[in-house]
Parts: C-alpha cells; sequence; structure tokens
C-alpha cells in the first residue's frame, strides 16, 4: 500500500477508502475498497478487468502547454501513469482484451490559457484506443472540479461537481466564452 491509504473508514465500518493524488496510481481486487481523488484539468483513468475482479484509477496531468516541447516530452508523464495503471491491473490476473476504461476530469480551469483540460482528456482516449481498451464512459471538460468515488471490482463510478467559486477565472487575454457542463450535481456509473 502507498501513502495513499486512508485509515478513515468513511461511511461504513468496511469501505476503505484510498484517496489518490496527482501522479498516482493504484490498483486492488478488494471489493471493499473504493479510489477517490480530486480533480480540475487533471485527468483520472478508471480502468478494470470486470471478470478477473480487478480495477484501478490513476490520476494525471500533461505537463506544461505543448509549446516549445516536443509531443514525447509532454506526453511522457500521462503516458508513465496509463502503462502503470494497465500493468498494474495485468498484474493481478487483468486480461489487456477485458479491460474496460471511465475517465474523468478534464476541466477548463483558467480563462485565457491553452485548454490544458481538454488536451489531458485527448490523450486519455487516445491512449485507450491505441491500446485497444474499450472505453465505457465518464464525464470530461466543462469548467468546474470534480470529486470521483470508484470501486475498482464492481466499476461503479460516482462524480460529485464542486461547486464554482464566487472568484472571476483569472483572465490573461480577452475571455473566452466557455460552455458550462451538461447538467449539473452527481454522476453515478455502473
Amino acid at each position: 500500500m502507498s501513502q495513499a491509504l486512508s485509515s478513515s473508514l468513511s461511511g461504513s465500518s468496511d469501505r476503505l477508502r484510498i484517496n489518490l493524488i496527482q501522479g498516482e496510481a493504484q490498483v486492488d481486487d478488494r471489493p471493499n475498497v473504493v479510489f477517490t481523488t480530486l480533480l480540475g484539468s487533471c485527468i483520472a483513468a478508471c480502468i478494470r478487468d470486470p471478470g478477473a475482479g480487478v480495477g484501478g484509477m490513476n490520476h494525471f496531468l500533461l505537463p506544461g502547454d505543448g509549446l516549445g516541447s516536443s509531443s514525447t516530452g509532454v506526453q511522457s508523464y500521462g503516458l508513465y501513469l496509463m502503462e502503470l495503471l494497465v500493468n498494474g491491473l495485468l498484474k493481478k490476473g487483468a486480461r489487456k482484451h477485458a479491460l474496460e476504461a471511465k475517465i474523468f476530469g478534464g476541466a477548463r480551469t483558467m480563462e485565457g490559457l491553452s485548454d490544458i483540460g481538454a488536451k489531458n482528456a485527448s490523450f486519455a482516449k487516445r491512449f485507450l484506443d491505441l491500446e485497444g481498451i474499450s472505453y465505457v464512459g465518464g464525464s470530461v471538460g466543462g469548467t468546474q472540479g470534480r470529486r470521483i468515488e470508484f470501486w475498482p471490482v464492481s466499476g461503479r463510478a460516482r462524480q460529485i461537481l464542486m461547486e464554482p467559486t464566487d472568484k472571476a477565472l483569472p483572465r490573461i487575454m480577452a475571455p473566452v466564452p466557455v460552455a458550462p457542463p451538461q447538467g449539473g450535481g452527481d454522476l453515478e456509473l455502473f
């Protein structure tokens, strides 16, 4: 177990919450485990093999804005954490052809800057496509942060949108209109 393991047993006495921060990936096959993370423009990939009863989550942000750096260098952080997650699943008995994924995050958190959230989401979806991993849902984009809960064995995922702050987003250039996320509140996928 990593330092991300939380000893707080939220809700019921048998649920074990493992909190992930940026740069981490975790895999587990215990039915009482729930992974949690907070996202802005970062991405959390939640991947599992339903037949093997194992799943995992990572939390990444592509570094920089992509200007003046090679695409390999920009994607290496996301690539590393996606591969770490997939390899961890395979070591626990998952079968690559049976993997299914949900992707969350990728919000546009600052007006006037490049949309790193969209780049993160695009990278994650491209990775899944290239690796032949089924994309079965999730929620990306918008302007609000998210709290994600993922049960790796059942594949259940819950998203709670964070309340917008009263402060205006910093503006570096002229404002760019951003469409609000469709719907609102909680999203639960099974």
